[in-house]
């Protein structure tokens, strides 16, 4: 009876040792919160848009500090939103600051298709995109509701960024040539630019003039992408080089170009790679 009695204490004790230790009562758990989620209702759309909002920290409504203002196209919290506002949070460390605090304004899509594209004169793209074209209603959404929007509710000072990729890359490439002082530094990855047989590429903008006098700063990035899904062919980072070329021929001086090859991205992880490229070049930090 004592060797039972041994055995079954000795159970006891291995019992209590494998079972795993309670929380304490006192632990609690909250949401980790990154940012806001705004709709806002769109006349020139005719809908309503969600927005993902990133406030840097220390940012009040009370006090008299104004931040740039960064407007992310594909800013869906399952596109690019989360990975751009950590990289511009890790940017604006005090060690390294290589950029300002930023108000991130991420848009979440509908149907990109449709707002990042210029109607197309091929036959089989309005096919194949039927609902394409009408990039021409999302800008004026951009121009004439959300930046007032933005300006009038949170603290912007006149810093105006807008980052795409893709068509995203080619609605931010169209804003660029031809309205281009909707924002003042440009961050185009990826430019589908292959879209209505690279028209975009043709004609003489604004923004080539020696007139041109707005302070413009442009990073354009492109890694090895091959052939755009297109009937026409287009290599995707030639055309960026004609864009480049485009660019640089401007006789505006207040205009500053970055062009980046990416060998070793794609079409599907260029971005991350590219927007941190884009902060350093445009923002080069003081010489010690």
């Amino acid at each position: 009876m004592k060797i039972l009695a041994i055995a079954f204490l000795c159970c006891l004790a291995v019992t209590a040792r494998a079972q795993p230790k309670q929380p304490s009562k006192t632990a609690s758990s909250k949401p980790f919160v990154l940012g806001v989620i705004e709709e806002l209702q769109s006349v020139e759309l005719a809908e309503k848009r969600t927005l993902n909002i990133y406030l840097p920290e220390g940012y009040s409504p009370k006090d008299t500090t104004k931040y740039p203002v960064v407007y992310l196209l594909d800013g869906s919290a399952n596109e690019d939103f989360i990975h751009v506002v950590g990289l511009y949070q890790f940017n604006n460390f005090p060690w390294i600051n290589r950029v300002p605090k930023s108000i991130i304004v991420g848009i979440a899509n509908t149907d990109r298709k449709r707002d990042f594209t210029y109607p197309s004169t091929i036959a089989t793209e309005q096919r194949r995109y039927p609902t394409a074209g009408k990039s021409e209603r999302f800008i004026a959404f951009m121009e004439k509701e959300l930046q007032p929007y933005i300006e009038h509710k949170y603290k912007a000072n006149q810093s105006k960024t807008l980052i795409g990729q893709s068509l995203a890359g080619l609605l931010a490439t169209e804003i660029l040539l031809t309205k281009p002082t909707l924002f003042n530094k440009y961050i185009i990855i990826s430019p589908s630019l292959w879209w209505d047989d690279a028209s975009l590429l043709k004609g003489q903008p604004e923004l080539l003039q020696e007139g041109f006098k707005a302070r413009t700063d442009i990073y354009l990035g492109v890694g090895k992408e091959g052939l755009g899904p297109s009937d026409i062919p287009h290599v995707m980072e030639v055309d960026a080089n004609l864009l480049a070329e485009k660019i640089r021929s401007t006789k505006s001086k207040s205009v500053r170009f970055y062009f980046d090859y990416l060998p070793t991205e794609d079409h599907a992880t260029i971005t991350h790679q590219a927007i941190f490229n884009a902060l350093r070049l445009l923002n080069p930090l003081p010489t010690k």
